[in-house]
């Protein structure tokens, strides 16, 4: 089946009519949904729980309008990063396979998801979790069908996150955790991106000492985000493969740091849409579906050769300061303020910088 992928903004925190909507029109069933990956307006930290709010609206919708059972509707994954600083609008992505018609010659857009073994709070920041979540990985790989990684342009992961329970648990076991509550959701990020990097060969199995430590290992294609809403790390893993048919395709690039607008534009060239040598939002024709980035403050404090204050703020946090001035930069760039943008990059393209997917319309 081909994959039909749609974009809907949520107009408050609970908001699934757009996915309703969808299903109502015919573009695909609720049975047919197998992915979800939004942005929601919380603070983005470990007390988000917009990220909760959207995750039961949507699986509501599925359960409401579909004959999926509650149990198999909690184990589609459903991807929610908080925050939308600056211009971001609240959105989701929602990933669906239907029969939708399109050039079975040509290569198009397949997914795979994977729900990982379970992640303890001792994993967190150490190799097993990077095991753990490279096996996921492999297993999203051949549910989409690709044995070759270059075929692969995203892959998307949710992991969890320490809280103060979770370390108690822990700590009754005997067992000792890699870092502190609110340093869990960057390690947590970082560890599943390497991860992401092993099964995808693009680096070998990392020393305990280089986690979330030596930022020359890194992903081109990962996304990585964490919550205290789940205990596995879900993994939806995007790529292009002949013959499945549908409409649209992806690519990537990497952002080399936070005004690389250039790279937005190349990741949309590699998806397939040919674009001029200076492109503007309006030579995307309504075509881009939409982009994924990832970002982080530069840890030189440093940008272009000219000092930063994001890492010295202490009233506004350096993610919001990165988050905001990309997710501007991405919407420049697309015309859209509906660009998914997430922070805690580490390992996630180099440092400073952060990988960037798109997704295109190809027409029928």
């Amino acid at each position: 089946m081909a994959v039909v992928v749609a974009k809907l903004e949520l107009r408050n925190v609970q908001d699934a009519s757009g996915l309703e909507a969808c299903i109502k029109e015919g573009r695909f069933t609720a049975d047919q949904v197998v992915a979800v990956i939004g942005k929601t307006e919380g603070n983005g930290g470990v007390n988000d729980f917009t990220r909760i709010l959207a995750d039961q609206a949507f699986r509501r919708v599925l359960e409401k309008r579909g004959r999926r059972s509650t149990a198999e509707i909690a184990h589609i994954p459903m991807v929610w990063s908080g925050g939308c600083d600056g211009v971001i609008t609240p959105h989701a992505t929602v990933f669906a396979k239907n029969d939708q018609s399109g050039s079975s010659n040509s290569s198009r857009l397949v997914i795979g998801t994977a729900v990982s073994a379970a992640l303890l709070p001792e994993d967190i920041g150490r190799p097993a979790m990077i095991e753990k979540v490279a096996d996921g990985v492999r297993a999203a790989m051949r549910a989409a069908g690709l044995a070759d990684p270059a075929d692969v342009h995203y892959v998307q992961t949710k992991t969890p996150l320490l809280t103060i329970d979770s370390i108690r648990d822990a700590e009754t076991r005997g067992k000792t955790v890699a870092c502190e509550v609110h340093d869990s959701m960057g390690v947590s990020n970082g560890t599943a991106a390497l991860g992401i990097a092993v099964a995808l060969g693009e680096i070998r199995m990392p020393k305990s000492e280089q986690i979330c430590q030596d930022f020359d290992l890194y992903s081109s294609v990962a996304s990585c985000s964490s919550g205290v809403e789940l205990t596995h790390a879900q993994v939806v893993l995007l790529g292009n493969k002949t013959g499945v048919g549908g409409r649209y395709r992806i690519g990537h690039s990497v952002m080399k740091d936070a005004l690389d607008i250039d790279s937005i534009y190349e990741a949309i060239r590699n998806a397939g849409l040919e674009l001029p040598a200076r492109p503007r939002a309006s030579d995307l024709n309504g075509r881009l579906v939409n982009c994924f980035i990832k970002c982080e403050a530069d840890r030189h404090g440093m940008l272009r050769g000219r000092r930063q204050i994001m890492l010295d703020d202490s009233d506004v946090h350096h993610h919001r300061h990165a988050k905001a001035a990309v997710g501007a930069v991405a919407a420049a760039a697309i015309g859209d303020p509906a660009v998914f943008v997430s922070v805690d990059a580490m390992h996630q393209g180099p440092q400073g910088g952060g990988p960037v997917i798109a997704i295109v319309d190809m027409g029928t």
